[in-house]
């Protein structure tokens, strides 16, 4: 008996945490504590709504912080604690920052780092750090150095000897992929392709033959165009368009790749952040038996069965341990 009441508390308890977003009778503990998430107006009492007490300063170190890549409610608690205790923030535009930060209640020490800032600023960041203060970049969306500003100033910390600390979060490549249905154990993320077509279509070449899933970003008004240059470049595979992630209008739109093209050259260019997605290469087909054979004997002239065996598993796409079988087949004729 002991024992099922125990389970029935527990339910109890596991569905209040998991109906925070539905109207209660403590709709205004739920609105003080997101006004300000990093405090609990009574310590003593049980946690409301994820309130919690305020965190410690966080240690010296630079903190890379992933933020919001379109709903604000993705902010992780840690990055929370990381905002609201850093000695000073940095961000990739102060305007973005704040809106965030306003809708948390957060009022750090705020100043821009983005990818015009000069050395200089790097050097105010770097002289803060050795003074053993802690400091957090964070970006417009998702997670810095993706494509986005602050290598050049993690690097330098690194190389100052100064603790860089990654704050997990959202990543819009990412979400893109786990949303996208393409394959996901192995894929690249490729960022944004070169403006002009020439140099977009040597980097896409580049890619064709990597065997793994690719990311890249694009911008709308090139997407068409990008688009239509990866269908000459990829074929008909099949690829993803994903953009506005987690918000509002978001939209992930998948068809092989000049379908893909097709449809947006007709539709207006479209708007928000976008990720484009390209399935791998697809696997080459098992060779006949009659290559096999073809292929075999005029290795094995040359080399050993094992290395003949080898070679044509390598190059005709056969199980190793069937090429070497036939081999010997061959050898004994």
């Amino acid at each position: 008996m002991e024992a099922h009441a125990a389970i029935k508390a527990a339910r109890l308890t596991a569905t209040a945490v998991f109906k925070l977003g539905a109207a209660s009778a403590r709709d205004d503990d739920l609105s003080e504590t997101m006004r300000n998430p990093l405090s609990d107006p009574d310590p003593t009492a049980r946690d409301r709504s994820g309130a919690r007490p305020p965190s410690p300063p966080p240690e010296p170190g630079l903190y890379v912080v992933a933020t919001p890549i379109g709903n604000l409610r993705d902010i992780t608690l840690r990055a929370l604690d990381i905002l609201g205790g850093a000695t000073r923030v940095y961000a990739e535009d102060t305007r973005v920052a704040r809106k965030l930060l306003d809708a948390y209640g957060l009022k750090p020490k705020l100043a821009a780092y983005h990818d015009h800032s000069a050395g200089a600023d790097r050097d105010e960041i770097l002289a803060a750090l050795a003074a053993g203060e802690s400091v957090a970049l964070i970006s417009d969306a998702g997670t810095p150095l993706v494509s986005d500003p602050g290598f050049k100033l993690a690097r330098a910390a690194i190389e100052a000897g100064h603790k860089v600390i990654p704050i997990p979060g959202a990543s819009a490549p990412l979400a893109a992929l786990v949303a996208s249905g393409l394959p996901s154990d192995r894929f690249l993320f490729a960022g944004f392709l070169p403006n002009k077509q020439h140099a977009r279509r040597a980097a896409l070449a580049e890619l064709a033959e990597i065997d793994a899933t690719l990311i890249l970003f694009e911008s709308g008004p090139r997407l068409a165009e990008s688009l239509a240059d990866m269908a000459e470049a990829f074929g008909s595979r099949a690829g993803v368009v994903a953009r506005e992630l987690t918000k509002m209008f978001e939209e992930v739109r998948r068809a092989p790749l000049d379908e893909l093209a097709a449809h947006y050259a007709q539709a207006s260019a479209p708007k928000g952040e976008i990720v484009v997605l390209i399935a791998p290469p697809p696997e080459p087909a098992e060779a006949s038996a009659e290559e096999l054979d073809a292929f075999l004997r005029d290795a094995i002239s040359r080399m050993s069965v094992k290395e003949a065996a080898s070679e044509a598993a390598d190059e005709l796409n056969v199980p190793r341990r069937t090429a070497y079988a036939r081999a010997l087949e061959l050898k004994d004729e």
